[in-house]
């Protein structure tokens, strides 16, 4: 796979889980003003696992993002289809994208976490039927987007002359997350403008990579119009030492799901390093990076590698 000649895409996760709207609104002003490119919420009922843990809806909370940021574009990491209906969905992003002149990203995901879907009275089916789901709502969201009118008698989504008005400003890119191999990236590469990888798997990228170039070619899509992206925590310390130190902190704080293989495979450093990091992600072939910064504020490492990292990729 050869390096990607894309530009680099740098956003970040806002924080969320037991956060306040206020940290949340001050994370966002301060991304965008430091001109990253994007940012991202999860889309989840409550803190998965844990039902306790509080977390706000993630359209309305990008809808309040996007009223007040004028730059970063605004997407979810991932939304599953049986969390909404497929038209009310279509809706709710075509008007956050006219409230933020045309900045969305529709990100979608087949779901895995079942007591979040039962808890709710929504259907978690078998991981084919969501499969199947997913397929269908990629392509109900942009036939409701792009078309006058959209019947679709599917599996799971059933549209009669259904109407979505107005359209949003742009048609918002689709991003589609997940690492199935068999199904999943055929499904990407019918429909997804974006690929994400899991932090998870982030060791199998360039495995990954190749791949889905081949699952292009079987479904007749050029590879090149599709981005890939990489789901990454992201530490960034101005010395080496505090750089280990707080890897050894994040590892024990991510646990297997984003904090499995970090030192091997990861972002993390000093600056210096961390753009070494990075240029070993884009020779597989990725060019967008979906940030978790390792720390409590998540504006002092984003400020950090804003100043030092972001200007090595800007200037090629």
């Amino acid at each position: 796979m050869p390096a990607t000649t894309r530009p680099s895409h740098f956003g970040v996760t806002l924080p969320q889980i037991k956060r306040t709207w206020q940290e949340a609104r001050d994370t966002a002003l301060a991304i965008d003003a430091l001109k990253y490119d994007s940012v991202w919420v999860c889309d989840h009922m409550y803190g998965v696992p844990n039902p306790a843990l509080p977390i706000f809806e993630a359209w309305s909370q990008l809808a309040a993002i996007a009223a007040i940021t004028e730059h970063v574009e605004l997407g979810t990491l991932v939304t599953p289809p049986f969390f909404r209906n497929v038209g009310v969905l279509a809706k709710q992003v075509a008007t956050i994208d006219h409230v933020s002149s045309g900045r969305t990203i529709m990100g979608l995901g087949a779901g895995w976490f079942p007591p979040e879907f039962e808890a709710y009275g929504n259907p978690f089916p078998t991981l084919g039927q969501r499969m199947r789901g997913l397929d269908e709502t990629a392509q109900a969201l942009r036939a409701l987007w792009t078309e006058p009118s959209v019947t679709l008698d599917g599996e799971h989504v059933h549209l009669k002359d259904a109407v979505c008005e107005p359209k949003p400003v742009r048609t918002p890119p689709i991003l589609i997350g997940g690492t199935g191999e068999k199904v999943l990236m055929g499904i990407v590469a019918r429909h997804a403008d974006i690929w994400n990888n899991m932090a998870i798997t982030q060791a199998q990228l360039g495995n990954k990579v190749e791949v889905l170039e081949r699952r292009c070619g079987e479904e007749g899509r050029d590879f090149g119009t599709l981005t890939v992206s990489q789901q990454t925590v992201v530490i960034i310390e101005e010395t080496e030492e505090a750089a280990r130190a707080s890897l050894a902190k994040a590892s024990k704080v991510y646990g297997g799901h984003m904090g499995a293989g970090i030192e091997e495979h990861g972002i993390w450093g000093t600056p210096d390093r961390v753009i070494e990091c990075i240029e070993r992600h884009r020779a597989l072939g990725c060019s967008s990076f979906v940030i978790e910064f390792f720390g409590r504020d998540t504006k002092v490492p984003a400020e950090l590698f804003a100043e030092t990292v972001m200007p090595h990729f800007r200037a090629n």
